[in-house]
């Protein structure tokens, strides 16, 4: 008998070959796609196409708990189940307008805490593999879609993100030729009381599909990477040829030194605009008493 992993890695490896052939005529068409499950009771649960003569295949990128897997026995399956994946097959497939829910609650205590999906047989095609994607918490998730709150001079400075010392900036002048369709125009660094802010410009090639900007980093010469905020001043993707402005901001520790990091902008098919030396000056001089 196959171990899981194996049965896991052989069901993966057959889906692939399957994917790349022609299909039968009058066959499903197999799919292998991303889906991003619920984020709150409310949401509707994402619908999975499944068949009787093919392994749907789920994997989780956070570990889930296989014991707590709920489906109907006598309609589903559940050929193998592991730390972060499950196989499930109808025993036929499902009729018109029969859905079946299968899930399973995730072992950490993160929202959301339970994955659920609907099943559904259809005529023209079939899910062979789900990469399951789970929502961030909105308190920690970059949200480069929405438009921050308007904020007041004042705020800046009650709120202690402006002090006596004020604020100091850099500009990148030299432009980075266009890597993976992704150039930059311009950027301003800020720096002010213990935060720093990266004010980019960025050019999508026209001869490349749109792009979202989904999240920053600033990495620096040492130390961990440093997950920033994403703003998006126009929400949505930069559409081929056109340009986009994105403010990515974090938090830094209080020091007399200057910074100087790199900054990576993610978005959709693994593009990325990697930007390096970029120099946060160190604050103003206080004034002499």
């Amino acid at each position: 008998m196959l171990q899981p992993f194996r049965l896991v890695l052989a069901l993966v490896l057959l889906s692939r070959v399957a994917a790349g052939a022609a299909p039968a005529p009058g066959a499903r068409v197999r799919r292998e796609r991303p889906v991003t499950v619920a984020s709150t009771p409310a949401e509707p649960l994402p619908v999975v196409h499944v068949a009787a003569d093919t392994p749907t295949l789920f994997l989780f990128s956070s570990t889930i708990q296989r014991k707590t897997l709920t489906f109907d026995e006598s309609r589903i399956r559940v050929l193998d189940a592991g730390e972060r994946s499950f196989i499930v097959q109808p025993v036929a497939n499902l009729g018109d307008g029969e859905r079946q829910e299968i899930g399973v609650f995730f072992i950490d205590r993160n929202q959301p805490t339970r994955a659920a999906f609907v099943l559904v047989t259809d005529p023209t095609e079939v899910d062979s593999r789900i990469d399951v994607q789970r929502p961030e918490p909105l308190s920690t998730a970059c949200q480069p879609n929405t438009q921050a709150p308007v904020p007041r001079p004042e705020d800046f400075v009650l709120l202690g993100y402006v002090d006596e010392k004020g604020v100091t900036t850099s500009v990148i002048k030299n432009k980075l030729d266009a890597v993976q369709g992704l150039g930059l125009i311009s950027i301003v660094a800020f720096r002010g009381n213990g935060w720093i802010l990266a004010d980019v410009k960025i050019t999508n090639r026209l001869d490349r599909p749109s792009w979202t900007p989904r999240e920053a980093t600033f990495v620096g010469r040492v130390g961990m990477p440093m997950r920033a905020r994403l703003v998006a001043k126009k929400p949505g993707a930069i559409l081929p040829g056109e340009d986009g402005r994105v403010l990515a901001v974090v938090e830094v520790p209080k020091t007399k030194a200057d910074l100087v990091f790199t900054l990576e902008v993610r978005g959709d098919g693994e593009r990325r605009l990697t930007i390096p030396d970029v120099r946060f000056p160190k604050p103003a001089a206080e004034d002499a008493q």
